[in-house]
């Protein structure tokens, strides 16, 4: 059984500041300490032993100096590269295209803006993975949730979703190849865009379990994200240097 990576990086991102302007990088080539954040990313699957490959989805234009992070980085040799889409369901259907795998391995799909996944959490949806065929990490809410409805002049409040009932979902997000390949051809035979892969697979009837993510897993989407990232990188430098 094989574990594979799949990286959708060919958004813009435009909630950071200046994402989407011309010239700009797109939010994951924004650099933490000098280090673009899916370098940053890269990194800790490219260090756990139980992941075989991974493949990033790449905007065209990108791919080459891309290339030439990979190989400053010494991450070729694990690392594929395919061109994306317009959006992150066509980005990550090109990538399993491109896939040769057998029914039972295991594809994971992470976001390229967070760089503080962990071998724990990966190892546990893996795990998962293996027993029950599709696992996301997640984070039990710890706000109070309110389902609204949309008004001219703001929102209203309809009913209060009990916390117990919400996740907040995070990735890595497993499946088996065959049954995330299954959810892609369907979503594509019927012109279904999904929130994310874990939706893809709800719509088949296949159940997706929860295993526990991290408060540290953060995806980084705005410039405030970025601060919050930059300090966890000090932070955990300091603390290597400590040891």
């Amino acid at each position: 059984m094989k574990v594979i990576v799949i990286i959708p990086a060919a958004g813009l991102g435009t909630r950071m500041a200046s994402a989407g302007k011309k010239g700009a990088p797109s939010k994951q080539f924004f650099e933490i300490n000098g280090t673009p954040i899916v370098i940053h990313t890269l990194r800790v699957f490219a260090r756990n032993q139980q992941v075989s490959k991974i493949v990033v989805a790449l905007r065209k234009n990108e791919m080459e100096r891309f290339r030439q992070q990979l190989d400053k980085e010494k991450l070729g040799a694990k690392v594929e590269i395919v061109e994306g889409g317009e959006h992150r369901q066509e980005s990550v259907a090109n990538a399993l295209s491109q896939l040769q795998a057998a029914p039972d391995d295991v594809v994971l799909v992470h976001d390229a803006v967070r760089p503080f996944i962990d071998d724990e959490v990966i190892a546990n949806v893996v795990h998962e993975v293996e027993r029950h065929g599709a696992a996301i990490a997640g984070l039990p809410a710890v706000d109070t949730i309110k389902q609204v409805e949309r008004a001219a002049e703001g929102a209203i409040i309809t009913s209060t979703i009990p916390r117990e009932r919400i996740v907040q979902a995070q990735t890595p997000q497993g499946f088996r190849y065959e049954l995330i390949k299954r959810a892609f051809d369907s979503a594509t035979a019927d012109g279904f865009t999904g929130t994310d892969e874990a939706s893809l697979v709800e719509r088949l009837g296949e159940n997706v379990w929860v295993v526990m993510g991290s408060a540290r897993n953060i995806k980084i989407t705005t410039p405030a994200d970025m601060e919050l990232a930059e300090y966890l990188l000090t932070r955990a430098a300091t603390k290597n240097l400590a040891r």
